[in-house]
């Protein structure tokens, strides 16, 4: 299975949205501080709600998940190059870039459970944030939105190790 790194915007119910928001990131590319280049590469779909999404995924990233710092380091570049774009992009509802971000809540999730919390990084149309109760956590972002700032990408090592999962199962072990 797949973890796909992606930028996804809810673009709202026209197809039209989702498509300008794409052509606004398709074929941007990037060299990375490790020399590495990135090439986004994006795809439209509509979500169970009939809303417009656009996913943005950029090239030459792991798609097993973070399995080492270096991994996380590269996918915080990518992340915050995703969001310098992502300011003069065209109109969209709301947006994350992240692990599996992709649908990450439709907009009556979003607006019903408003867990804005657990998602460092969530940019807001600011009538969508306005009618969430302008949460404020939220800040500036570009004109028109607002953010709950990103924290970048963790790597966390007891996920992925089996090492380490055994020496914490020990630890635990109630002698």
């Amino acid at each position: 299975m797949a973890w796909t790194f992606s930028l996804s915007a809810e673009c709202g119910a026209e197809q039209v949205d989702a498509e300008q928001f794409a052509k606004h990131f398709d074929g941007l590319s990037w060299v990375l501080s490790n020399g590495n280049q990135s090439q986004c590469h994006t795809a439209v779909l509509q979500d169970i709600e009939e809303n417009w999404w656009c996913q943005v995924l950029p090239s030459g990233i792991s798609e097993v998940g973070i399995d080492s710092s270096d991994i996380a380091y590269q996918m915080t570049e990518l992340g915050i190059l995703l969001y310098q774009r992502l300011q003069p992009a065209p109109p969209f509802r709301y947006a994350l870039v992240g692990v599996e971000a992709d649908e990450f809540r439709t907009y009556s999730e979003l607006s019903t459970e408003i867990p804005v919390i657990s998602f460092p990084g969530l940019v807001l149309a600011e009538t969508v944030w306005r009618s969430l109760g302008a949460l404020t956590l939220f800040r500036p972002f570009s004109p028109g939105y607002v953010w709950h700032p990103y924290e970048g990408e963790v790597y966390k090592p007891l996920m992925v190790s089996p090492d380490l999962k055994n020496k914490l199962k020990e630890l635990l072990v109630i002698t």
